[in-house]
């Protein structure tokens, strides 16, 4: 497998892993942003800013490297931490991006068989013409932490679609509501937060052919719902936008936060089986995010992944959420 910009926080000389085991020797870059043609891009320098453990799928930083050193990060080495008393906690300024080949052809997203919840899209997309797809959902679905629009999932996933349906015309608006819980995305259908986006709400959104809905990871919170709570609210919301806007479903889950971020309750698996229940529920197409994201933290580290290192996806983590969604099969 071709990888492109495969995110790793380092720290001191300790080895980072890869996602797969073993790389293709000569075949690491390592630079400074996920974008290789992004101004200000420092490419560094193997042997002199790090070393490749190619047998063992493993980057470490040298004593000398130019590398930024994660031990400097505010939230490393905390437990059980409550990130209001980190001002100014990010991942973004120690992230290197690294590209590389691996002999591993196995995909981290299973096949995902929406034949039937996905049959309508699919007759859409064959015939031609206009597509409309709205997200709706938390701040990840509003694309927190990636860098730039085109590198949020569900755009990658437009571009994905548009390769395989060329006749179709598909265009993406998003309209969701960052730190915002399934309840709330249900009480805000009709609504227009003003201080939050002066355009429109879902329910005011003019003919939606597939609205692709995300909550779940201010649901997991402390305080917040249980996941029987959370199904009824993604059921009842998903009926609300079949019925209302007349258009199709697709819910997708979310991935765990920081293990050792204070306000999570690690109970992620429940709420991605709660997510997947109601969409068989509801008869909506269903994106397991979940189990893609498990797969990498079976050798990935949670803040080589996290732009915020606690519950955004940085670009290498929307490309993961992307990776889910074209393991869709219809």
């Amino acid at each position: 497998m071709d990888i492109h910009g495969e995110s790793f926080v380092l720290t001191r000389t300790e080895p980072g892993k890869f996602c797969f085991e073993r790389i293709t020797k000569g075949s690491v870059t390592v630079r400074s942003t996920f974008l290789p043609d992004k101004p200000g891009s420092v490419v560094y320098t193997e042997g002199q800013d790090y070393v490749v453990d190619y047998a063992r799928g493993a980057l470490a930083r040298t004593v000398s490297s130019r590398i930024p050193d994660f031990a400097t990060n505010v939230l490393y080495g905390q437990k059980n931490f409550d990130h209001t008393k980190f001002p100014g906690f990010t991942n973004h300024p120690w992230f290197v991006w690294v590209d590389y080949k691996a002999p591993e052809k196995t995909p981290w997203a299973r096949r995902n068989d929406q034949k039937q919840a996905m049959g309508a899209v699919k007759k859409k997309l064959q015939a031609g013409g206009p597509f409309k797809i709205v997200s709706y959902g938390d701040s990840i679905t509003a694309g927190g932490e990636a860098s730039e629009e085109a590198l949020r999932f569900q755009w990658r996933w437009a571009v994905s679609l548009g390769k395989r349906f060329p006749k179709a015309m598909i265009t993406i608006e998003d309209l969701s509501l960052s730190g915002y819980s399934s309840r709330q995305g249900i009480d805000w259908f009709d609504k227009k937060p003003e201080s939050l986006r002066p355009v429109t709400t879902l329910g005011m959104c003019e003919k939606p052919d597939l609205v692709l809905v995300g909550f779940g990871m201010n649901d997991h919170n402390r305080g917040s719902a249980e996941p029987d709570v959370f199904k009824s609210n993604l059921v009842a919301l998903t009926k609300l936008i079949q019925e209302r806007k007349g258009a199709s479903v697709l819910l997708f889950s979310a991935f765990p936060p920081n293990d050792d971020w204070h306000y999570g309750t690690h109970r992620m698996a429940q709420f991605a089986a709660a997510t997947k229940q109601a969409a068989l529920e509801a008869g909506a197409a269903y994106v397991d995010v979940f189990s893609t994201w498990e797969q990498v933290l079976r050798r990935k580290d949670q803040p080589s992944l996290l732009g915020n290192n606690i519950n955004h996806p940085n670009d290498f983590g929307h490309w993961l959420y992307a990776q889910a969604f074209e393991a869709l099969a219809f």
